[in-house]
């Protein structure tokens, strides 16, 4: 296991992946090429300002990404998380990374 996410396993995290997504859950694993494993796992899909579609978070239970799919992770301070209403919060897009 990465030494630099020991302190993070089974804790909630935030994940911001090279394609732009924005993924939350449970940190149950990880392997020295930075493939996490995430328990209770959500996407976040962040609409933009002028968007009539609600902002909302898709389930995907016990999931898996891919080390060189991994930009960011960081831990979420659950009770600010909690007090967070996602379906009315409103943002630009993030943009995704180009591997050269």
């Amino acid at each position: 296991m990465s030494s630099n996410l020991a302190g993070y396993m089974n804790k909630k995290v935030l994940i911001l992946t090279a394609d732009s997504r924005t993924l939350v859950g449970q940190l149950v694993g990880c392997d020295q090429l930075t493939n996490l494993v995430l328990q209770n796992a959500v996407e976040r899909v962040i609409q933009t300002r002028d968007s009539p579609e609600p902002s909302g978070e898709h389930p995907l239970g016990l999931y898996i990404v891919r080390g060189d799919n991994v930009c960011t992770v960081g831990l979420i301070d659950e009770a600010l998380d909690a007090s967070i209403n996602w379906r009315e919060v409103k943002g630009s897009a993030i943009g995704g990374t180009k591997h050269v």
